[in-house]
């Protein structure tokens, strides 16, 4: 792959793909650090990867689930020992819809 060499009209059409209002010295400076990202990716497309299998990590990934087994529930006393207020066997909350006077207090 020949050195990329970008027109300023290339590198406005990058720049209003992406949504930036760039002037006229950013898009200079913008523009000589795209030219070396392409050339960078330049160098990588002429690594062969013919042999690799594409992946999506680095590392295997897979998911450990335990089986969802069912068991005996919390005791109630239990469940609510760390709520910070509690209404009978109920969590206390803050109202969430309505404003500040219809908050309970």
């Amino acid at each position: 792959m020949a050195d990329p060499h970008l027109s300023q009209a290339d590198i406005r059409h990058v720049a209003k793909l992406a949504r930036l209002a760039l002037s006229e010295q950013e898009l200079t400076k913008l523009g000589s650090q795209l030219e070396s990202i392409l050339h960078y990716i330049g160098k990588l497309a002429e690594v062969d990867t013919s042999g690799v299998e594409p992946m999506a990590h680095a590392l295997p990934v897979h998911n450990v689930f335990r089986d969802d087994v069912p068991s005996d529930p919390l005791p109630l006393e239990k469940t609510l020992q760390n709520a910070p207020a509690t209404d009978g066997p109920f969590f206390r909350v803050p109202k969430v819809i309505g404003g500040d006077e219809d908050s309970a207090g």
